[in-house]
């Protein structure tokens, strides 16, 4: 099986050829399973609901409580731990805009809108500028 490495060696990309995402991973789940120690995967790309899928490696006891958890709400496990996820990432991005926006206006008490906003644009430029030229426009969700 081809595998390609990110540079430190904590991620791993292959291809899995399947009829559909969930099956890729089941899939590559089976075959890697015995050989590498691996938590999550993961699809590269969004699906038709715009949802990147995870397959994670439970242990006994997770799957329990888990299990134990959906029961109480009435759910389905998976369902349960996907609005579980869902429910962390939203929070998590929340948590990241209440710090930018505090330190933003930190830097609005020492600096005026225009130094800040000709910073910014600066630097993004310059960030810009180190991007693949294929990658320098604006993207798109597939719908």
């Amino acid at each position: 099986m081809a595998l390609a490495s990110k540079n430190d060696r904590t991620r791993l990309l292959t291809l899995q050829r399947a009829k559909t995402p969930g099956r890729a991973l089941r899939a590559l789940r089976r075959r890697l399973d015995g050989v590498l120690p691996i938590d999550v995967l993961t699809t590269h790309y969004p699906d038709r609901q715009g949802c990147v899928l995870l397959n994670f490696a439970l242990s006994h006891t997770a799957r329990t409580t888990i299990r134990q958890a959906a029961e109480a709400c009435g759910r389905r496990p998976r369902d349960f731990l996907r609005q579980t996820v869902l429910d962390a990432v939203a929070q998590h991005k929340e948590e990241r805009v209440r710090q930018l926006m505090t330190r933003f206006e930190g830097l609005l008490a020492q600096h005026t809108p225009e130094e800040l906003l000709a910073c910014a644009a600066s630097t993004l430029l310059r960030h810009d500028n180190h991007l693949p030229s294929d990658h320098s426009q604006s993207c798109s969700t597939p719908s």
